[in-house]
């Protein structure tokens, strides 16, 4: 009885995790479905969940004219790359440091980065744009890059924090006593067996700035600079709005952070579930 009572729950969550996923999934599917429509099917009343007569136009549109996909594909990737770059740069080392060693108002740090966490970006448009300003950097890749890097750092020393905290001390300890220094110890010990939880942070530092755009539009006034997620305006116009066009330019943009996860699945379920729990 216990053993069927059992079967039963187990096939409840199931179809439960079944429907959540569905509904999670379902925009992602009606996106792709739209991007291969004409927009006379994709208006029509009666709605179909497959083409009547599949399309590749609003695809091969992507690469034609002034506004085509390359451009601004390429300077997402240039932002996102730039962005990662640096809040690893500078994140691993601080996490490292501060679940290692003993720091005067280390609370209040740990505080302070869960505090901007909770801000809105808005809120530092204004002094980043002053400071930008001031040195030059409107209308430059580096500035996006840094803004982006405002988001990403304080998570990543967070999350890395709380991974690091979990690693035996006593590793380092036995590399120091081979004769390594502190970084290396940290170079050759720590950063290689931290791999999941790095590539964790690592693929979010680079979703955050490549899903970016307030700070983009902000910064970046030339239009040929601008990233893929302020590029979507150029189908909207006093005309009308072209649907199918839309939609394919949304699963280009969609479609690096879909291969990032199916690829690095291992390392970020593993990061999650090894670092993120420990603190």
């Amino acid at each position: 009885m216990k053993i069927k009572r059992s079967s039963l729950r187990n096939a409840g969550l199931d179809i439960v995790g079944l429907a959540v996923t569905v509904c999670f999934l379902f925009p992602l599917y009606w996106i792709f479905i739209s991007s291969l429509k004409t927009n006379a099917e994709i208006f029509r009343v009666d709605q179909t969940f497959w083409p009547t007569s599949v399309s590749f136009v609003a695809y091969v549109d992507q690469l034609k004219g002034e506004l085509n996909i390359v451009r601004p594909f390429f300077n997402s990737l240039i932002i996102a790359t730039g962005s990662m770059v640096l809040s690893m740069c500078l994140g691993i080392p601080a996490a490292y440091g501060l679940a290692r060693f003993e720091l005067y108002g280390k609370k209040s740090i740990i505080m302070s980065f869960l505090v901007t966490q909770m801000l809105p970006p808005t809120l530092i448009l204004t002094p980043l744009y002053l400071i930008f300003a001031r040195f030059g950097l409107i209308n430059s890749y580096l500035s996006p890059v840094i803004a982006d890097s405002t988001i990403a750092i304080p998570f990543i020393i967070l999350f890395l924090r709380t991974y690091f905290i979990g690693l035996p001390k006593g590793l380092e300890d036995a590399a120091r006593v081979d004769g390594c220094s502190r970084f290396g110890a940290f170079a050759r010990i720590i950063l290689p067996i931290s791999t999941p939880g790095i590539v964790t942070a690592l693929s979010f530092s680079f979703i955050f700035a490549w899903n970016d755009l307030i700070y983009a539009m902000t910064y970046m006034n030339e239009t040929v600079m601008r990233p893929m997620t302020a590029g979507i305006y150029n189908f909207m116009s006093k005309y009308g709005i072209e649907w199918n066009r839309i939609m394919a330019y949304g699963v280009v943009l969609v479609l690096p952070v879909v291969i990032i996860f199916v690829v690095l699945q291992k390392y970020i379920i593993g990061g999650m579930t090894s670092g993120a729990v420990k603190g």
